[in-house]
């Protein structure tokens, strides 16, 4: 029986990963900040672990509750949305700290036992925006393509100790807090500048009436079984319809 452990369990994409590998037999340590045991049914393959990606102490504590995992998946993130302009220098070190360096510090820790084994899968989930730009997630987006670099490298670093790392990039969705998280940001703290409130508007009246397909979590989720259990899966793997189309628009212009 092969074990998972999967970071950002809260909700979303995590969420629905973690059930996802349960229902497939897995042995599943589901990971959050502030852990609920109400979120995922009961059940003796499943561990619920408190979880900092941004704190080295909790790693630690955590990847030692949790035992020896055969399967990283890196999905913990904050999502943000505004200009670069109005962005305060401290919450561009917030969302770095999370979704980039904090995925590095999780694949970080887990190296060993998978380099002593030569064996084990580290799956990072970014998004399709690192593909294709969007108004207002410059920020946003540079932490996550440098979750993709560093995973392409990564990749070459670890294949001779039988390790393998890939990507699996959602598009959006509308089982993730995104939307409302981005209009949270609209306080003292993190304002949307005044020059940029046209684009704003219609950014979030393009949201209101797109109904184009998206990325559900399910969709997600399989993405992700499958980067973890088939060795032949592409390194880079879109989730979602909307997602498979910006790659494949993104491979044809080259």
């Amino acid at each position: 029986m092969q074990t998972v452990l999967i970071t950002g369990c809260s909700s979303g994409f995590g969420l629905e990963t973690a059930r996802y590998f349960l229902d497939h037999g897995w042995t599943v340590i589901a990971t959050m900040r502030t852990p609920r045991e109400d979120l995922l049914p009961r059940h003796e393959r499943l561990k619920i672990i408190a979880l900092d990606v941004t704190d080295a102490g909790s790693i630690a504590s955590a990847l030692e509750m949790a035992g020896p995992i055969d399967v990283l998946v890196n999905n913990a993130g904050i999502g943000f949305l505004n200009a670069l302009e109005g962005t305060p220098v401290e919450t561009i070190r917030e969302i770095f700290e999370t979704n980039t360096i904090g995925t590095m510090a999780m694949t970080q820790a887990v190296l060993p036992q998978f380099r002593q084994k030569t064996a084990g899968v580290i799956v990072n989930v970014t998004s399709a925006v690192t593909l294709k730009a969007l108004h207002l997630l410059s920020v946003y987006t540079a932490s996550k393509a440098a979750v993709d670099a560093f995973t392409e490298c990564l990749a070459l670093e670890l294949a001779p100790f039988g390790i393998r790392a890939c990507l699996v990039l959602p598009g959006r969705a509308p089982t993730t807090k995104f939307g409302e998280n981005a209009r949270a940001r609209m306080t003292a703290d993190n304002p949307f500048p005044e020059p940029y409130m046209p684009i704003v508007k219609g950014v979030f009246e393009h949201w209101e009436k797109d109904t184009s397909p998206v990325t559900q979590a399910f969709d997600v989720a399989e993405a992700v079984y499958r980067a973890a259990t088939d060795p032949a899966t592409p390194m880079r793997l879109a989730a979602g319809a909307d997602a498979i189309a910006v790659a494949a628009d993104a491979k044809a212009r080259g």
